[in-house]
């Protein structure tokens, strides 16, 4: 899940809540496996990073430890309920009196990770997004994708975004066309994006030394796995969702968010309102 509110001076306020908790650990020296326990809790974490020149302030959400259990019945609820909150908060800051200085934590996307081993989506994925999707702007993930070859990551992607999510009507956040005046190299890449989508993404929570440089991936007897390199983008699509996110999506995720989904919101607490009032006429009569 992401929030993005807005920020003072040159900074934009972002709030994730996606499983690239590695990004926090690594920028204060922390180990991910030691300090994460498994629950369903929501748990957050702040980190500040600077990209391009841009400040960005990230807060990380998570619930470590999702779908583990034996019994995963509702086990999405507290993200549900999460979303929820904040939502009325915002509703709330925005129906008062000082609606200046609001602060925006309403979730703007959900970073979905989807299991490697079953080559498609589980009964809980499909239940989780379809009790989620009309609430928040959902970007699917293939998670450990270096335990697939690239004929299966391909395999896989097609069968997710061309069967899968379409035959159990799951609404996925929709990428938005190019303008007609942009160049052609950014209309390849945005291209490029669109098809990649889910990526296939990979993580580590360590370093490797690799050709007198230090690279973040995994060590195999074939060879350096590269998480987020420009130099290996083809080992994985961790840059190309990074991009998306922070350089070329960040603006149309909140426009959504604010247009779709709150909207949604919006209108179901006004005819909640509405139809207690009828309820008390109807009552005094």
């Amino acid at each position: 899940l992401l929030q993005a509110g807005g920020g003072g001076g040159g900074t934009r306020s972002l709030s994730f809540s996606f499983s690239l908790s590695f990004i926090y650990y690594e920028k204060n020296n922390l180990c991910l496996t030691d300090h994460i326990p498994h629950t369903l809790q929501i748990t957050k974490q702040a980190v500040d990073i600077e990209e391009r020149g841009v400040k960005v302030k990230l807060t990380i959400v998570d619930t470590p430890g999702f779908g583990d259990a034996i019994d995963n019945t509702d086990c999405w609820k507290s993200m549900t309920e999460y979303i929820d909150q904040q939502f009325e908060q915002y509703f709330r800051d925005d129906s008062g009196l000082n609606r200046k200085n609001i602060q925006d934590n309403r979730v703007h996307c959900l970073f979905y990770f989807i299991s490697p081993y079953g080559h498609g989506l589980r009964p809980l994925d499909v239940e989780f997004m379809k009790a989620i999707h009309h609430k928040v702007n959902i970007v699917p993930i293939i998670a450990k994708a270096d335990t697939l070859t690239p004929a299966e990551i391909k395999k896989m992607k097609q069968k997710l975004c061309e069967n899968e999510i379409e035959e159990h009507d799951i609404n996925l956040y929709q990428f938005p066309d190019c303008d007609s005046d942009e160049d052609e190299e950014f209309k390849k890449q945005d291209a490029e994006l669109k098809d990649s989508i889910p990526f296939a993404v990979i993580g580590s929570n360590g370093t490797i030394k690799n050709k007198d440089r230090a690279i973040r991936g995994r060590l195999y007897p074939r060879g350096v796995v590269e998480v987020h390199t420009v130099e290996n983008p083809s080992h994985c699509d961790f840059v190309k969702l990074w991009n998306m996110l922070i350089q070329t999506h960040m603006q149309d995720l909140k426009d959504v968010t604010e247009e779709v989904h709150y909207e949604n919101y919006h209108a179901q607490c006004i005819q909640s309102l509405t139809h207690i009032g009828a309820k008390d006429r109807s009552s005094r009569k």
